[in-house]
């Protein structure tokens, strides 16, 4: 795992009004929820820029994301396509090039870089590796990827519940996993305060 390059795939939609961040957006306002997660997506790149990994943008909508002048240039994009988010990540793990990969959402303002790292070195022993969020999903999985990605990965996944994480490690079989800090997205005013 050494030599092989890793990649941390950053998860982001064009923050436009009542398309990113919709249930914050129900608290304080689509204008204000798109601005913070702007600044908020911007802010993370900035935080988690390292030589050890390469940022990689995983964009949607699919032909905006990959021309939007609103994230940085200098990065690598790729686009989600169309499906559910076990769809759009299952695709992000199999057409990447062979490494260690870990995805992540945009929306979680306490990841920093030795999450990340820790991630990775997870999977120096692990198949695959999950950081879990409070509310029984996650913020990242990870995967070493030295074989084909399973098309059965993500099958089943009860998407935004307190069963996500379990679901997802179900699709995985005899996989070893293993598991980082535990932190939160922001979907809520109230999440903005913590």
């Amino acid at each position: 795992m050494q030599n092989r390059v890793k990649t941390l795939v950053i998860m982001v939609k064009e923050p436009q009004p009542g398309r990113v961040k919709t249930r914050l957006g129900r608290d304080i306002g689509m204008t204000a929820a798109a601005w913070w997660f702007r600044h908020q997506v911007s802010r993370l790149i900035r935080r988690l820029d390292d030589p050890r990994w390469r940022i990689v943008l995983a964009v949607a909508p699919d032909h905006q994301g990959m021309v939007s002048r609103i994230w940085p240039s200098h990065l690598a994009r790729i686009p989600q396509g169309l499906g559910d988010l076990g769809d759009r990540m299952g695709r992000v793990f199999r057409t990447l090039p062979p490494g260690p990969v870990a995805i992540i959402g945009a929306d979680i303002p306490g990841i920093d870089k030795p999450h990340i790292a820790r991630a990775f070195r997870s999977l120096g022993r692990n198949d695959a590796v999950f950081g879990p969020a409070p509310d029984g999903g996650y913020w990242l999985i990870g995967m070493k990827r030295i074989g084909a990605v399973p098309n059965t990965l993500f099958d089943g996944v009860r998407w935004s519940t307190e069963h996500a994480m379990a679901d997802t490690i179900a699709t995985l079989g005899n996989a070893r996993i293993g598991i980082i800090d535990t932190l939160r997205d922001v979907d809520h005013a109230s999440d903005l305060k913590t």
